[in-house]
């Protein structure tokens, strides 16, 4: 009888052989929700299996993140999350689960940057005035974020950390709100996502002083970058696939290869580029690295300046 088990093993079903969901735990509509579904769309192809996405929300996406880390690791329930808030929740609050112990990346999707600008009318023209103004007058100035923890206030500390300089944070519910208050002059600043500050920049309503990248943006190349002006601190921002910790290495491999082949499909890389950002597919092996770079980085920043989510 011991032959007959051999053979009913060797006959088990390759993954994957039902559909994959893909958790977002956001709304649908933001650029998370818009690369989910390309990415989805995309992966199909490759794993001839359908790929669902399922949006999971709540504040700092806790309650999404929980629910895969928690699901069985089988490459069924994935999760695909931006990197702020997805390293920066955990040390702003308690989390139901540890992401180094609970989740293992299964790929970067994207990266982009991050755009610090001023409305036009500001008399703001550069960094260096940013900096003479704000230590003329401490913590006058103010700037708006999506919320408490989110990308827009992770940046905005960490350029002020950088900067040595005092300046308020007003917290709004959402993208849209936040650049609103920029836009009509309710508040001073936004570090947004290159995907949120280009079109107003081309529209000549925003004038951009400072970049998150490493390396000066082909869209701005005569903007300054964050390294240039305080060297060691820029970040850039990512998207990636995460699954539950235990899920087989054979299993990871198949989903990490799917989605490589995804993102750099011409089709998906062009949509990815039209919003932004750029495709990636670094595997495992070295963006858990980055994951843990990140982790620390932010972590960091949020302890020393005492940053606490609303």
């Amino acid at each position: 009888g011991l032959m007959l088990g051999v053979g009913v093993m060797a006959q088990a079903p390759t993954f994957p052989n039902r559909p994959i969901k893909l958790v977002v735990p956001f709304v649908p509509g933001g650029t998370l929700d818009v690369v989910a579904r390309l990415l989805a769309r995309n992966m199909q192809d490759s794993l001839k299996q359908a790929v669902v996405v399922e949006n999971r929300a709540s504040a700092g996406g806790v309650v999404g993140v929980d629910y895969v880390a928690k699901s069985p690791a089988d490459g069924y329930t994935l999760v695909l999350n931006a990197a702020t808030p997805m390293v920066t929740v955990v040390s702003l609050q308690a989390t139901p689960y540890d992401l180094i112990k609970d989740l293992v990346p299964v790929a970067q999707v994207s990266t982009f940057d991050y755009v610090l600008a001023v409305n036009v009318k500001s008399p703001i023209n550069s960094m260096q005035d940013l900096i003479q103004l704000a230590r003329k007058q401490p913590g006058k100035l103010n700037y708006a974020s999506a919320g408490s923890g989110s990308g827009q206030h992770m940046y905005m500390e960490l350029a002020r950390s950088a900067a040595g300089i005092q300046i308020q944070h007003i917290p709004y519910k959402g993208n849209g709100p936040a650049m609103q208050a920029l836009l009509s002059g309710e508040v001073d600043l936004i570090f947004d996502t290159s995907l949120g500050i280009l079109p107003q920049v081309q529209g000549n309503r925003l004038r951009p002083i400072m970049t998150s990248s490493a390396k000066p943006m082909a869209s701005m190349p005569q903007v300054p970058t964050m390294d240039s002006l305080f060297p060691g601190s820029g970040s850039q921002g990512w998207h990636a696939v995460f699954a539950p910790a235990a899920t087989p290495k054979e299993v990871l491999a198949v989903l990490t290869e799917a989605i490589r082949k995804a993102v750099n499909s011409p089709d998906m890389a062009a949509k990815l580029r039209e919003l932004g950002l750029e495709p990636s597919g670094m595997g495992p092996d070295r963006f858990t690295d980055v994951v843990r770079r990140d982790l620390e980085r932010w972590g960091k920043l949020i302890r020393d300046n005492g940053i606490k989510a609303d």
